[in-house]
């Protein structure tokens, strides 16, 4: 699972579960600038950093959520776990 489809199926709806940017004065900034970038010399920067999520509050900035791929999980399905006697 890429980064764009753990965003969608996992943080997106945990965000709106918890009330942010549905609750009033909330508010959700997605892919928002943190930094201007490194300093590299001569004038130039780097790249800039960008937080996927910045949770905002009655204009107060709380929260900074990252969001990263999920790769190699196995999800368990319930045969592995019955109890078999023997």
């Amino acid at each position: 699972m890429n980064e764009a489809e753990t965003r969608a199926e996992h943080i997106d709806p945990a965000l709106k579960a918890a009330g942010w940017g549905v609750v009033d004065g909330s508010k959700v900034l997605r892919e928002y600038p943190i930094n201007l970038g490194r300093i590299e010399g001569h004038g130039r920067r780097g790249k800039a950093l960008t937080a996927d999520y910045v949770l905002v509050y009655r204009n107060t900035k709380l929260a900074v959520v990252d969001g990263q791929a999920i790769y190699g999980i196995d999800r368990p399905s319930h045969d592995k776990y019955e109890h078999k006697p023997g």
